[in-house]
């Protein structure tokens, strides 16, 4: 069995001999199609053997299968010809590719191709690649089983390379938001900010396990995960992410979803759960918020998400979602978006992390999870705490599933303890303030930075001042 983790280190350095590939996301995205076109042609194959009327839409002379896996074919200048040639190559091709048979599947394909670009510009460092990924079999399930490991190391890569933090979430982040909400089969799940997949395929797996015991069952998943993304390289990332997770015509749109009309969202396009890590601090395209109604209007794509996703949900339906602190206090227009959430939805959970959760950035984020179509009454928070002995979390020491046992536990249960607490709606802040602190911790576990002490001294202040008000308010009335 070929090392995967190896093949793909391989793929990196190679890459880097290359004159034409310049930087990590030059290389990320050089990667991704190959890789796209690889387990596509797999799948394709597999199709094939249990399908007997299955056709594959790319061109007999395209599929990898026939220019790709004989590691003495094409190479050099003949390779380069073959793929870039701007009427017979193989972008030309499939960027402009039709299909009776499988038109969406096509439709796919020219998404992916006339978003990428082929960086590499010796055929025979290409030839050297093509050779690396003919080590995986994605018809394998070992193989496909340690790629997903290997994959969220790739996904690790495209955080680190230049500004592109939107794309990654932890799985042990998608793998508890989805265990907590508990799509069903049947349900449609969407991810309206789908970056690479990551709740989509948890979803995928959470329902598979549980649900699908027959082919008809199978026939119902397939109908009812949908991704949308507006960035080229993870897009093509999520694609093949679903494609490895079985889903053979993923629904899945390179679109941006803060351009949907908002008004022109009916019962038709409402889902019942939503899964997802929003881009916060994310430039938006000029006159989106127009699209949203004037009280909301704003140029934060988080809080935009929040509406959106609310008019998203089918009354009934679920959602989790990440958001950075600066989304859950604040006024203006952020305080009428938790006024529209805390009486439209019944917010029930918010899950509060470290700072160092989504290394390397250090921002303060939250898991909302609510339900849409009764008022919020109450609202539960639970405190994450780093495991005992550690300062934070890094890239050799990254947040994993197994620390929320405790949490999941607790989750039908319901009692405070020193890491969670209880609110009523009535006694939040002025503003429908949402960033409540822990009254049960004498003192942050592990926070023992100068910025973590300050934050700490600050929080007890107010928590005292909080107590003087109340004891004064008591006084009075007495």
């Amino acid at each position: 069995m070929p090392n995967i983790s190896s093949i793909i280190k391989n793929v990196r350095n190679i890459m880097r001999q290359d004159r034409g590939v310049s930087g990590d996301a030059q290389r990320l995205e050089q990667l991704g199609w190959m890789l796209f076109l690889k387990i596509l042609d797999d799948k394709d194959q597999e199709l094939e053997l249990i399908r007997e009327e299955y056709q594959s839409v790319i061109p007999e002379r395209f599929q990898w299968r026939n220019w790709a896996t004989d590691p003495e074919g094409i190479t050099g200048e003949d390779l380069i010809y073959f793929i870039d040639h701007p009427t017979t190559g193989l972008f030309a091709n499939l960027r402009q590719l039709q299909s009776t048979h499988h038109p969406r599947r096509a439709a796919l394909v020219r998404e992916v191709f006339d978003g990428a670009n082929n960086y590499m510009k010796s055929g025979y460092e290409m030839r050297k690649v093509i050779n690396q990924l003919n080590g995986f079999d994605f018809n394998s399930s070992e193989d496909r089983h340690i790629f997903g490991t290997v994959y969220e190391s790739i996904l690790i890569e495209l955080r680190d390379a230049g500004n592109k933090g939107e794309f990654y979430t932890p799985r042990a982040i998608t793998q508890l938001m989805t265990q907590m909400t508990a799509p069903k089969l049947g349900e449609r799940v969407l991810d309206p900010a789908a970056g690479t997949g990551g709740f989509l395929s948890a979803a995928i797996d959470f329902i598979r396990e549980r649900d699908v015991r027959t082919l008809d069952d199978e026939a119902v998943l397939q109908q009812s995960i949908s991704g949308w993304e507006l960035k080229p390289v993870s897009y093509v990332l999520g694609l093949t992410n679903l494609i490895v997770h079985g889903i053979d015509v993923p629904d899945w749109h390179y679109i941006d979803s803060l351009k949907t009309e908002y008004t022109a969202i009916g019962p038709r396009q409402q889902v019942e759960v939503i899964l997802a890590n929003p881009p916060f601090g994310a430039s938006i395209a000029d006159g989106v918020e127009t699209n949203f109604p004037a009280s909301f209007r704003c140029r934060e794509s988080a809080d935009l998400f929040v509406i959106l996703m609310i008019q998203l949900l089918k009354p009934g339906g679920r959602c989790a979602i990440v958001l950075p602190d600066g989304c859950i206090t604040g006024d203006g227009y952020k305080e009428r978006i938790r006024e529209k959430l805390l009486s439209d939805c019944n917010l029930h959970t918010i899950v509060r992390l470290p700072q160092s959760t989504f290394f390397p950035a250090t921002v303060s984020t939250n898991l909302l999870f609510f339900e849409k179509g009764t008022p919020t009454r109450e609202i539960w928070y639970w405190e994450h705490r780093l495991p005992e002995g550690q300062k934070s979390y890094s890239k050799t020491k990254s947040i994993q599933f197994e620390e929320f046992s405790r949490l999941i536990d607790w989750w039908d249960k319901r009692e405070e303890n020193e890491v969670a607490w209880k609110v009523n709606v009535e006694d939040l802040k002025r503003g429908f303030d949402l960033d409540v602190k822990n009254p049960n911790s004498a003192i942050e576990a592990n926070d023992h930075t100068v910025e973590g002490l300050l934050n700490q001294l600050v929080r007890r202040q107010q928590h005292i001042g909080e107590l003087v008000a109340k004891l004064q308010s008591s006084l009075i009335q007495d």
